[in-house]
Protein backbone atom coordinates (compact mmCIF):
# COMPACT_ATOMS: atom_id res chain seq x y z
CA UNK A 1 0.00 0.00 0.00
CA UNK A 2 1.38 3.56 -0.89
CA UNK A 3 2.41 5.92 1.89
CA UNK A 4 0.63 8.93 0.54
CA UNK A 5 -2.96 8.25 -1.20
CA UNK A 6 -4.32 11.53 -2.68
CA UNK A 7 -7.75 11.04 -4.80
CA UNK A 8 -9.15 14.56 -6.11
CA UNK A 9 -7.92 16.64 -3.86
CA UNK A 10 -9.72 20.11 -4.32
CA UNK A 11 -9.44 23.19 -2.29
CA UNK A 12 -11.64 26.46 -3.61
CA UNK A 13 -12.06 29.51 -2.56
CA UNK A 14 -14.43 32.37 -3.58
CA UNK A 15 -12.33 33.66 -5.97
CA UNK A 16 -9.17 31.17 -6.29
CA UNK A 17 -8.86 27.68 -7.20
CA UNK A 18 -5.56 26.78 -5.05
CA UNK A 19 -5.79 22.96 -5.46
CA UNK A 20 -7.59 20.93 -8.18
CA UNK A 21 -8.83 17.86 -8.49
CA UNK A 22 -5.28 16.51 -7.58
CA UNK A 23 -4.46 12.41 -7.59
CA UNK A 24 -1.71 11.17 -7.07
CA UNK A 25 0.16 8.26 -5.00
CA UNK A 26 3.62 8.15 -3.17
CA UNK A 27 5.13 4.33 -2.85
CA UNK A 28 6.94 3.76 0.75
CA UNK A 29 10.58 4.42 0.66
CA UNK A 30 10.56 7.35 -2.34
CA UNK A 31 11.76 10.24 -2.97
CA UNK A 32 8.98 12.41 -3.97
CA UNK A 33 9.04 15.87 -5.84
CA UNK A 34 6.62 18.76 -6.09
CA UNK A 35 7.56 21.24 -9.29
CA UNK A 36 5.55 24.56 -9.75
CA UNK A 37 6.20 28.15 -9.30
CA UNK A 38 4.71 30.08 -6.37
CA UNK A 39 1.43 30.02 -6.17
CA UNK A 40 0.88 26.39 -8.17
CA UNK A 41 -0.31 24.68 -5.22
CA UNK A 42 2.22 22.62 -3.42
CA UNK A 43 1.86 24.45 -0.18
CA UNK A 44 -1.77 24.21 0.09
CA UNK A 45 -1.50 20.36 -1.17
CA UNK A 46 1.00 19.91 1.59
CA UNK A 47 -0.92 21.85 4.30
CA UNK A 48 -4.13 19.60 3.51
CA UNK A 49 -2.49 16.62 3.90
CA UNK A 50 -1.25 17.31 7.32
CA UNK A 51 -4.62 18.61 8.23
CA UNK A 52 -4.38 22.08 8.80
CA UNK A 53 -6.63 22.96 5.76
CA UNK A 54 -10.18 21.21 5.01
CA UNK A 55 -10.45 20.26 1.34
CA UNK A 56 -13.86 21.45 -0.60
CA UNK A 57 -13.76 18.08 -2.06
CA UNK A 58 -11.57 14.95 -2.20
CA UNK A 59 -9.67 12.77 0.25
CA UNK A 60 -6.25 11.89 1.07
CA UNK A 61 -4.52 8.95 3.45
CA UNK A 62 -1.02 8.88 5.10
CA UNK A 63 -0.17 5.10 6.24
CA UNK A 64 -3.85 4.15 5.97
CA UNK A 65 -5.21 7.78 8.21
CA UNK A 66 -7.68 10.35 6.62
CA UNK A 67 -6.01 13.46 6.36
CA UNK A 68 -8.68 15.60 7.21
CA UNK A 69 -10.76 13.42 10.09
CA UNK A 70 -7.58 11.97 11.45
CA UNK A 71 -5.27 14.59 11.34
CA UNK A 72 -3.31 14.36 14.54
CA UNK A 73 -2.41 10.58 13.92
CA UNK A 74 -1.15 11.82 10.19
CA UNK A 75 1.29 14.29 11.97
CA UNK A 76 2.52 11.37 14.38
CA UNK A 77 3.85 9.91 11.29
CA UNK A 78 5.10 13.10 9.59
CA UNK A 79 7.78 15.36 10.40
CA UNK A 80 7.44 18.36 8.37
CA UNK A 81 9.86 21.56 7.46
CA UNK A 82 7.57 24.48 6.49
CA UNK A 83 8.48 27.13 3.93
CA UNK A 84 9.30 29.66 6.30
CA UNK A 85 10.12 27.64 9.66
CA UNK A 86 9.47 29.45 13.16
CA UNK A 87 11.80 29.10 15.88
CA UNK A 88 11.90 29.98 19.56
CA UNK A 89 14.12 33.06 19.29
CA UNK A 90 14.97 33.01 23.05
CA UNK A 91 16.46 29.92 23.14
CA UNK A 92 19.38 28.41 22.12
CA UNK A 93 20.17 26.06 19.29
CA UNK A 94 21.12 23.02 21.62
CA UNK A 95 18.12 23.82 23.80
CA UNK A 96 15.56 24.22 20.34
CA UNK A 97 16.80 20.73 19.13
CA UNK A 98 16.06 19.36 22.52
CA UNK A 99 12.71 20.92 22.61
CA UNK A 100 12.14 19.05 19.47
CA UNK A 101 13.29 16.05 20.56
CA UNK A 102 10.93 16.22 23.60
CA UNK A 103 7.74 16.95 22.05
CA UNK A 104 8.26 14.20 19.33
CA UNK A 105 7.67 10.62 20.25
CA UNK A 106 10.45 8.61 19.48
CA UNK A 107 12.81 11.88 19.36
CA UNK A 108 16.87 11.69 19.82
CA UNK A 109 18.73 14.44 21.14
CA UNK A 110 22.20 12.76 20.16
CA UNK A 111 20.71 12.20 16.18
CA UNK A 112 19.28 16.05 15.69
CA UNK A 113 23.11 17.41 16.87
CA UNK A 114 24.96 14.87 14.69
CA UNK A 115 22.60 16.48 11.38
CA UNK A 116 23.67 20.04 13.14
CA UNK A 117 26.94 19.11 12.49
CA UNK A 118 27.31 17.70 9.37
CA UNK A 119 25.32 21.12 8.32
CA UNK A 120 28.09 22.96 10.29
CA UNK A 121 25.83 24.71 12.33
CA UNK A 122 27.04 26.32 15.77
CA UNK A 123 24.11 25.21 18.46
CA UNK A 124 25.67 27.43 21.04
CA UNK A 125 24.12 30.43 19.67
CA UNK A 126 21.04 31.83 20.22
CA UNK A 127 18.44 31.79 17.57
CA UNK A 128 17.69 35.52 17.40
CA UNK A 129 21.35 35.85 16.61
CA UNK A 130 21.30 33.70 13.96
CA UNK A 131 21.42 34.47 10.30
CA UNK A 132 18.27 32.98 8.00
CA UNK A 133 20.99 30.48 6.72
CA UNK A 134 21.59 29.09 10.16
CA UNK A 135 17.75 28.96 11.02
CA UNK A 136 17.24 26.98 8.29
CA UNK A 137 20.17 24.49 9.30
CA UNK A 138 18.68 24.70 12.47
CA UNK A 139 14.79 23.64 10.98
CA UNK A 140 16.24 21.35 8.73
CA UNK A 141 18.12 19.17 11.93
CA UNK A 142 14.93 18.86 13.80
CA UNK A 143 12.90 17.81 11.10
CA UNK A 144 15.17 15.16 9.68
CA UNK A 145 16.31 13.28 13.26
CA UNK A 146 12.24 12.82 13.70
CA UNK A 147 11.66 9.21 13.94
CA UNK A 148 8.49 9.28 11.36
CA UNK A 149 7.91 7.04 8.40
CA UNK A 150 7.18 10.46 6.29
CA UNK A 151 9.56 13.91 6.38
CA UNK A 152 7.99 16.66 3.99
CA UNK A 153 10.69 19.21 3.10
CA UNK A 154 8.84 22.28 1.77
CA UNK A 155 12.28 24.31 0.16
CA UNK A 156 14.85 22.62 2.15
CA UNK A 157 17.45 24.31 0.86
CA UNK A 158 16.17 28.11 0.61
CA UNK A 159 18.99 30.62 1.89
CA UNK A 160 21.93 27.45 1.49
CA UNK A 161 25.34 27.70 0.39
CA UNK A 162 26.14 25.42 -2.70
CA UNK A 163 27.67 23.02 0.35
CA UNK A 164 25.15 22.62 2.19
CA UNK A 165 22.70 22.19 -0.08
CA UNK A 166 24.68 19.49 -1.33
CA UNK A 167 24.86 17.72 2.38
CA UNK A 168 21.23 18.05 2.13
CA UNK A 169 20.75 15.99 -0.64
CA UNK A 170 23.22 13.27 1.10
CA UNK A 171 20.91 13.59 4.37
CA UNK A 172 17.73 13.12 1.98
CA UNK A 173 19.18 9.73 0.26
CA UNK A 174 20.00 8.44 3.63
CA UNK A 175 16.33 9.16 4.82
CA UNK A 176 15.27 6.91 1.67
CA UNK A 177 17.92 4.30 2.31
CA UNK A 178 16.78 3.95 5.91
CA UNK A 179 13.05 3.50 4.18
CA UNK A 180 11.75 6.17 4.73
CA UNK A 181 9.92 8.48 2.43
CA UNK A 182 10.81 12.18 1.51
CA UNK A 183 8.10 14.74 -0.26
CA UNK A 184 10.73 17.07 -1.37
CA UNK A 185 9.32 20.66 -2.97
CA UNK A 186 12.13 22.81 -4.19
CA UNK A 187 13.03 25.74 -6.76
CA UNK A 188 16.04 24.10 -8.11
CA UNK A 189 15.56 21.48 -10.49
CA UNK A 190 19.04 20.34 -10.32
CA UNK A 191 18.47 19.25 -6.54
CA UNK A 192 15.51 18.11 -7.94
CA UNK A 193 16.99 16.07 -10.11
CA UNK A 194 20.04 14.50 -8.23
CA UNK A 195 17.45 13.21 -4.90
CA UNK A 196 14.07 12.55 -6.41
CA UNK A 197 12.50 9.05 -8.06
CA UNK A 198 9.46 10.49 -9.00
CA UNK A 199 8.02 14.34 -9.52
CA UNK A 200 5.10 16.35 -10.50
CA UNK A 201 4.42 19.14 -11.88
CA UNK A 202 2.13 21.63 -10.43
CA UNK A 203 0.66 24.97 -12.53
CA UNK A 204 -2.55 26.90 -11.19
CA UNK A 205 -3.57 24.29 -8.96
CA UNK A 206 -3.38 21.32 -11.52
CA UNK A 207 -1.33 18.35 -11.17
CA UNK A 208 -0.34 18.68 -15.34
CA UNK A 209 2.68 16.25 -15.44
CA UNK A 210 3.99 13.03 -13.83
CA UNK A 211 7.65 11.69 -13.91
CA UNK A 212 9.67 9.28 -12.91
CA UNK A 213 13.49 10.56 -13.08
CA UNK A 214 15.16 7.51 -14.03
CA UNK A 215 14.59 7.02 -17.60
CA UNK A 216 14.63 10.82 -17.63
CA UNK A 217 18.50 10.63 -16.45
CA UNK A 218 19.35 8.32 -19.77
CA UNK A 219 17.90 11.20 -22.30
CA UNK A 220 20.12 13.41 -23.59
CA UNK A 221 19.97 16.57 -25.80
CA UNK A 222 22.81 17.77 -28.67
CA UNK A 223 22.36 20.64 -30.11
CA UNK A 224 24.52 20.79 -33.14
CA UNK A 225 25.55 23.84 -35.81
CA UNK A 226 25.07 22.37 -39.79
CA UNK A 227 26.29 23.46 -42.85
CA UNK A 228 23.51 22.97 -45.61
CA UNK A 229 20.30 20.79 -44.72
CA UNK A 230 20.05 18.14 -42.06
CA UNK A 231 19.22 15.01 -43.84
CA UNK A 232 16.64 12.62 -42.41
CA UNK A 233 17.31 10.37 -39.69
CA UNK A 234 18.76 6.68 -40.73
CA UNK A 235 16.25 3.90 -39.53
CA UNK A 236 18.01 3.04 -37.05
CA UNK A 237 17.71 6.40 -35.48
CA UNK A 238 14.50 6.99 -36.05
CA UNK A 239 12.75 5.45 -32.69
CA UNK A 240 15.26 6.38 -29.89
CA UNK A 241 16.00 10.12 -31.45
CA UNK A 242 12.94 13.52 -32.41
CA UNK A 243 14.11 16.33 -33.64
CA UNK A 244 13.21 19.13 -30.98
CA UNK A 245 13.79 22.33 -33.30
CA UNK A 246 15.52 23.36 -36.47
CA UNK A 247 16.16 26.76 -36.96
CA UNK A 248 18.67 27.76 -39.68
CA UNK A 249 21.72 26.14 -39.43
CA UNK A 250 21.20 25.47 -35.85
CA UNK A 251 19.32 21.70 -34.68
CA UNK A 252 18.59 20.43 -31.36
CA UNK A 253 17.70 16.63 -30.89
CA UNK A 254 17.21 14.37 -28.38
CA UNK A 255 17.93 10.72 -27.74
CA UNK A 256 16.66 8.26 -24.59
CA UNK A 257 18.93 5.75 -26.04
CA UNK A 258 22.83 4.84 -26.52
CA UNK A 259 24.84 8.01 -27.73
CA UNK A 260 27.32 6.19 -29.68
CA UNK A 261 24.97 5.48 -32.51
CA UNK A 262 23.68 8.92 -32.99
CA UNK A 263 27.45 10.03 -32.68
CA UNK A 264 28.49 7.86 -35.19
CA UNK A 265 26.02 9.09 -37.71
CA UNK A 266 26.67 13.18 -36.47
CA UNK A 267 30.49 12.57 -37.21
CA UNK A 268 29.10 12.51 -40.90
CA UNK A 269 27.69 15.30 -40.95
CA UNK A 270 29.29 18.83 -42.41
CA UNK A 271 28.77 20.09 -38.48
CA UNK A 272 30.15 23.39 -36.99
CA UNK A 273 29.90 23.00 -33.44
CA UNK A 274 28.33 19.94 -31.25
CA UNK A 275 27.28 20.43 -27.63
CA UNK A 276 25.70 17.74 -25.39
CA UNK A 277 23.84 17.58 -22.31
CA UNK A 278 21.64 15.80 -20.18
CA UNK A 279 17.93 16.81 -20.96
CA UNK A 280 16.77 17.16 -17.79
CA UNK A 281 13.90 18.28 -15.97
CA UNK A 282 13.92 21.98 -17.65
CA UNK A 283 12.57 20.85 -21.14
CA UNK A 284 9.81 19.18 -19.24
CA UNK A 285 9.07 21.78 -17.12
CA UNK A 286 8.97 24.29 -19.79
CA UNK A 287 6.07 22.62 -21.38
CA UNK A 288 4.07 23.96 -18.60
CA UNK A 289 5.84 26.76 -17.13
CA UNK A 290 8.01 28.48 -19.95
CA UNK A 291 9.72 31.41 -18.86
CA UNK A 292 9.05 30.87 -15.25
CA UNK A 293 12.01 32.50 -13.79
CA UNK A 294 11.11 31.27 -9.89
CA UNK A 295 12.62 27.64 -10.71
CA UNK A 296 16.71 27.60 -11.53
CA UNK A 297 18.79 25.55 -12.83
CA UNK A 298 21.73 26.37 -10.98
CA UNK A 299 22.51 26.30 -7.62
CA UNK A 300 23.01 29.94 -6.53
CA UNK A 301 19.60 31.92 -6.15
Amino acid sequence: MALVDVQRFSKHYPRVIALDDCSFQVERGEVFGLLGPNGAGKTTLIRLLLGYLRPTSGAARIDGFDCERQSVDVRRRTSYLPGEARLFRQMRGHEALDFFTRVRPGGESERSRRFAERLDLDLTRPVAAMSTGMRQKLALAAALAADTPLVILDEPTANLDPTVRAEVGRLVKEAREAGRTVMFSSHVLSEVEEVCDRVVILRAGRLVHEQPMEPLRKRHRIRAQVDGELPSLPPSLAEQVTIERRESRDVVLETAGDLAPLLGWLATLPLRDVAIEPAGLRAIYERFHGGTSSVRRQESS
